[in-house]
This record gives C-alpha cells, sequence and structure tokens, in this order.
C-alpha cells in the first residue's frame, strides 16, 4: 500500500482520473493515519496501544473533518467543494454500476441495482437485513445476495462479520456494511462508524500484508441485542476491542461486560474535540480518546 503523501503525489501527477478511467489507487481511499500519522511503528502500537500520542491535534482534526464532509478519495478531498464532492460522487457510483458492474457482471436490471446502492447508506451502523431489501425491492433473497457482492469486488461497499468464539448467545449469520463514499451516510452516528470502520480495515489489511500476524475486522451482537461495534482479531485471538459515540464519555456497559469477557484493550472512541479518559475495568483498562487522536497513530 503506497503512503498517503506518496499517493497525493501521484494523483497531483495525472495518476487519477475519474474522467480518464485510469485511477489505479482509488480503490482505496485516502485515510487519516496515511494523512496525518505520526508514524509509530506497529511493534510500539502493539505493546501500548491504549497510549495516546498528542502532537499535531488542530492539523489531525482539520483533516478528519475534511474526510468526513468530502471523503478520502483524492479528487474531492483535494478539491475540498460541497459541490464538487457531489458531482464527483455522482460520477462514480454511475460509472461504476452502469458501465463496470454492467460489463463485467452481466446485470441487467441496473435501476434497481442503482435503487439498491441508495438504500445502503441508512443500513449503515446495524446489522443488513437482506430480506427487508429483498422485500423493498420485489426481488429475490439470491439476487440482493449476488448485488451485494457485485458492490464489494467493485470497492463501493465493504464488510463486517459478527464474532461468535466464547460469546453467549452471538449471532452467527448477520453483518454489517460500510461505505468507501461515505459522505452519502447523513446520520451523523452512522457517518462516524463507517469512518472509524475505514480506518480499522485499512489497518488490519495493511497488517496483515506486511506479515505482521493473521487480522481480521468483526462486531459483537448477542440475541439480547447488546453489541460493540469492533473487534480487531489477529490468530483467530481478540486484539483490541472499539465502541463508537459521538459525545457520550462514560464507557458503555456492554463495552465493558465484553472486555471483561474477552480481556482485551478497550476503547470508546468520541466524535467531540478535546481531552481523553483512561479507566479501569477490573484487570483490564478502557481509553475514552476523540477517535480522530487515536486512530491517527495506528500504523
Amino acid at each position: 500500500m503506497v503512503s498517503g503523501s506518496g499517493r497525493l503525489d501521484v494523483y497531483r501527477k495525472g495518476g487519477d482520473s475519474l474522467a480518464g478511467r485510469h485511477y489505479p489507487f482509488h480503490l482505496w481511499p485516502f485515510t487519516l493515519a496515511e494523512l496525518s500519522g505520526v508514524g509509530q511503528t506497529f511493534e510500539d502500537f502493539r505493546k501500548a496501544p491504549l497510549e495516546l500520542q498528542v502532537e499535531k491535534e488542530a492539523e489531525k482534526k482539520e483533516v478528519w473533518s475534511a474526510l468526513e464532509q468530502f471523503s478520502g478519495f483524492p479528487e474531492p478531498y483535494l478539491g475540498a467543494k460541497e459541490t464538487s464532492y457531489r458531482r464527483w460522487s455522482n460520477s462514480y457510483s454511475q460509472q461504476l454500476v452502469r458501465e463496470d458492474i454492467r460489463d463485467l457482471t452481466h446485470i441487467q436490471a441496473i435501476g434497481d441495482l442503482e435503487t439498491l446502492y441508495h438504500l445502503l447508506p441508512s443500513k449503515v451502523g446495524a446489522p443488513l437485513s437482506i430480506p427487508s431489501l429483498s422485500s423493498t425491492l420485489k426481488v429475490s433473497y439470491n439476487t440482493v445476495r449476488n448485488w451485494l457482492s457485485a458492490f464489494e469486488q467493485f470497492f463501493m461497499i465493504f464488510s463486517v462479520t459478527p464474532w461468535t468464539h466464547k460469546i453467549s448467545r452471538a449471532i452467527q449469520k448477520e453483518r454489517k456494511i460500510y461505505l468507501w463514499d461515505l459522505p452519502r451516510i447523513k446520520d451523523p452516528a452512522a457517518r462516524f462508524e463507517n469512518m472509524v470502520a475505514l480506518e480499522l480495515h485499512r489497518a488490519v489489511t495493511l497488517w496483515s500484508e506486511m506479515g505482521w500476524g493473521t487480522f481480521s475486522l468483526h462486531f459483537i451482537k448477542n440475541k439480547e441485542q447488546q453489541e460493540v461495534d469492533f473487534l480487531v482479531v489477529d490468530e483467530r485471538k481478540p486484539f483490541l476491542l472499539i465502541e463508537t459515540m459521538l459525545s457520550e464519555n462514560q464507557p458503555s456497559p456492554v463495552l465493558l461486560k465484553f472486555q471483561t469477557l474477552l480481556k482485551v484493550p478497550a476503547f470508546q472512541l468520541t466524535n467531540r474535540s478535546g481531552g481523553y479518559r483512561k479507566l479501569a475495568n477490573g484487570d483490564q483498562q478502557v481509553l475514552v480518546p476523540p477517535g480522530w487522536q487515536w486512530l491517527s497513530a495506528i500504523p
């Protein structure tokens, strides 16, 4: 994976052009850690994931706000205008659905496919119900499942599966989906969760590619509807537990419950500025920082 600054240099030299259909890095938008990270090594992070690096806080917050408003794709991010972002976003999704997906998958119901994609921003943040989407679109369960697979194949969405090991009455079949083009999400809490998901997805993918472990990203939810947004797993062992809250700085009781069960460092990331808390939960610790402050330090 090319670094954020390196990819920006390539873009400025003409290596990413939607109109010219030549955009070698379009599949991975920039993330906060790439654009403003302070460069800690993975080994340092593994030894002390609860430690914060507080340098350049104003700059990191500014980058985070820009990613939330314009996405991390080079053209709208560098353009930094709402109108430019909307034009880009519409062109991006239309090209992928009407041309790339249609030509390479031979899906003919392009109108229904576009409708499904436009429904997905409202589904972020909760386990996805394919039967509900099937009923709304009046198509079969397998059709919706195949269309979602096409969206994943073409990097319009990515999915996170539930973690069930050692979790009593855990759900097993549902999954959560997130958008690469995250400003499409109107609900602030869901958009914040999507931003965190994208940062973590980038991290676990890179860590695995670099040979630092075999990492994956999951969520936890049981049949009592108790849920924690993210669990990072290494070699099928829990590594980090992460919950997202827009502003609540008191750790969620559910987060504390699952941390007690899994015995891993836990985080409750907020989208507010200033200050952080570190609290004890038995023999474990919970960090409650602004999301952009902790995520910027992830290698």
